[in-house]
């Protein structure tokens, strides 16, 4: 998103553009997937004096606006991502901590049961399944434990 849009949106909400949250914005842009504490420290490289307190008010904010998403991969903080990204699945190794992502369409025919037998519209357009990836499962299975 360019500043000017930025800009436009925000006085559109009675708020003003900040460099703060111009800066927020453009580290989770391109960090791509961060969490607050990666969006501090990438912040802080160009502003040092902006708290931790700051990022945390500012990706709520931006958030609200639309204009990034976050999801949980893993039992920390939340990972910020821009809300025009392809929309994925992350799925998260709990043995070695690797993410891989696959399309949400894998998640599709269970979305549609939830509609139909519940009317749950799921968002299955970014969200984290745990597990144990291949390459762990495959030596668990070679070492005689169950994956």
């Amino acid at each position: 998103m360019s500043e000017a849009s930025l800009a436009e949106l925000l006085r559109s909400r009675g708020l003003r553009l900040t460099p703060q949250r111009q800066l927020v914005l453009q580290a989770v842009l391109d960090l791509e997937h961060a969490t607050p504490e990666q969006v501090h420290t990438a912040v802080r490289e160009v502003a040092a004096g902006v708290n931790i307190t700051t990022i945390y008010r500012t990706l709520e904010l931006l958030e609200k606006l639309g204009l990034v998403k976050h999801t949980h991969l893993s039992h920390g903080s939340p990972t910020y991502h821009a809300a025009g990204e392809h929309q994925h699945i992350h799925l998260v190794c709990r043995e070695c901590g690797k993410i891989e992502e696959v399309q949400p369409e894998l998640l599709r025919p269970v979305a549609d049961r939830l509609l139909a037998e519940r009317g749950f519209a799921a968002d299955v357009g970014h969200v984290a399944l745990f597990g144990i990836c291949g390459d762990c499962g495959s030596s668990q299975c070679e070492s005689g434990e169950q994956a």
